[in-house]
């Protein structure tokens, strides 16, 4: 008997000491990872302490790199809000599902009246919610919601528990005087159809109630998407931030002083985590939907050339951070290629599921790679396209393809700021490309808002415009 029960604790050892020697730690089986995705709006890919800004103060965010691995390659689906988030959430190609060039609701063409409502996320498609709550996990959406206005796209029906936030795209950071003149897609609701505007400065009111969702929910797994609305436009500060930054002037300042009041935000929630001992056991995302602006909310998108709205590297490419104590490597930085379409894997993974037989996503389990696990690339080709313009990433190599002039062919590997157009001196590529982009789209569904948008004023200019990244000085 003894010697029975010595073999079984040698055993034990054993098995635990190659877990450990594998980079995975062992943890309780029957332990799911709380998940926390928090989620900028418009924020320029330069604008944080953790990409080397001089003057943005983000301290939060950037312990949070520290604390994890940084993606230095990170990509959205959509350069512009919406159809960037039915990527997020869906994880497919939104282009998959006829979401494609519209940023509902409220695109600017007098026509979209006669769409209205119609216009959101398709509903026979599972989102990032329903995966999550099919795995025992609580879910719960706080802030911008974009994915249309009806109430049959509304989250309660999208697979979220909980909604504090508002329906539509963008609203004012102060409670409104008179709610009743305001559009019901921008008007501060609790679940469905309880609307009442929030007290103070709207970021903090987000963080508020993440900070209760995760108090009354720590006894079971829980899955918050934090939809922060800052730092897009209007350009609202937080009066208690108006001795911010004052090396800065105008839009510069207020976006300083606005990303500060989200990165208090973000540190509030982490250490609501820390404070109910939830915080080890919790994988933590940071992004962002789309570019910024720039000249929309003075955002930077150093070094990148390309803005919102563009398919250039600062259109795409967003700030990146996931932290998961224990399970990923503290202080690294990952090169390779990954995009938002990997969330819903990594978590269905996470928590216990099997995201190989969800039919139709298009990521990937980021864990392998991030622990180093597996070598390859995540991902060898990425696509991109709105309306007449599409964009493929192959390797290292970048062909964007535009309506109105040929197409442009950038190495990323030795020219991230896309400023050494190669497309002339490779048309055997360039034609290569052109036919893996164009046997993507035959896979599409048509667009199912037939409308053409009316471009707003970053979008419709030439990429040329914003072709030479900004000054280092950010």
């Amino acid at each position: 008997m003894k010697r029975s029960i010595l073999f079984m604790l040698a055993l034990v050892c054993a098995i635990s000491t190659q877990v450990v020697a594998a980079g995975t730690p062992p943890v309780e089986l029957s332990s799911k990872p709380n998940i926390v995705l928090l989620f900028s709006d418009d924020a320029g890919y330069g604008d944080f302490g953790f990409h080397g800004s001089v003057h943005f103060k983000t301290p939060h965010l950037d312990q949070l790199a520290a604390s994890g691995v940084k993606l230095s390659q990170f990509y959205v689906t959509g350069a512009t809000c919406g159809p960037s988030r039915a990527g997020l959430l869906s994880g497919r190609y939104q282009q998959r599902l006829g979401f494609e060039e519209i940023n509902v609701p409220g695109i600017m063409s007098e026509n979209s009246k006669l769409l209205g409502d119609e216009m959101g996320l398709p509903t026979d498609f599972s989102t990032m919610g329903n995966y999550l709550q099919e795995l025992g996990y609580r879910t719960a959406v706080f802030g911008k919601w974009h994915m249309g206005v009806a109430d049959r796209y509304h989250p309660l029906k999208r697979g979220f528990d909980e909604f504090y936030g508002f329906r539509g795209g963008a609203r004012s950071f102060f409670a409104y005087s008179n709610p009743k003149k305001a559009k019901h897609e921008n008007l501060i609701e609790r679940n469905f159809g309880n609307y009442k505007e929030h007290e103070g400065y709207l970021t903090d009111a987000l963080a508020n109630e993440t900070c209760a969702f995760i108090e009354r929910s720590k006894d079971v797994p829980f899955f918050t998407y934090v939809s922060f609305n800052a730092v897009h436009t209007p350009m609202e500060p937080d009066p208690k931030d108006k001795g911010e930054f004052p090396q800065l002037e105008g839009k510069r300042r207020q976006v300083a002083q606005m990303t500060l009041s989200m990165d208090r935000a973000c540190g509030q929630i982490i250490n609501k985590l820390k404070e109910l001992g939830l915080y080890e056991n919790t994988i933590i995302v940071f992004s962002n939907d789309n570019g910024g602006p720039m000249d929309k909310n003075g955002s930077s998108n150093y070094p990148f050339a390309g803005v919102k709205g563009t398919q250039l590297e600062g259109g795409i490419r967003v700030p990146g951070l996931i932290s998961w104590t224990g399970r990923l490597p503290a202080g690294a930085v990952y090169d390779k290629p990954m995009t938002t379409l990997d969330l819903i894997p990594t978590f269905v993974k996470a928590g216990g599921g099997n995201s190989d037989v969800l039919e139709g996503l298009d990521g990937v389990d980021m864990v392998p790679y991030l622990t180093g696990a597996n070598k390859g690339r995540p991902h060898q080709t990425l696509h991109w396209k709105m309306e007449t313009r599409g964009t493929i990433i192959d390797g290292d190599w970048k062909l964007l393809r535009f309506p109105d002039r040929p197409a442009e062919l950038f190495n990323l590997a030795e020219d991230p700021g896309e400023q050494n157009n190669l497309a002339t001196e490779k048309p055997e590529l360039v034609k290569a490309l052109f036919k893996k982009q164009f046997a993507w789209e035959l896979e599409l569904q048509r667009p199912l808002f037939m409308l053409r948008r009316q471009e707003e004023g970053w979008s419709a200019r030439r990429a040329d415009e914003f072709r030479v990244p900004p000054s280092a000085s950010y």
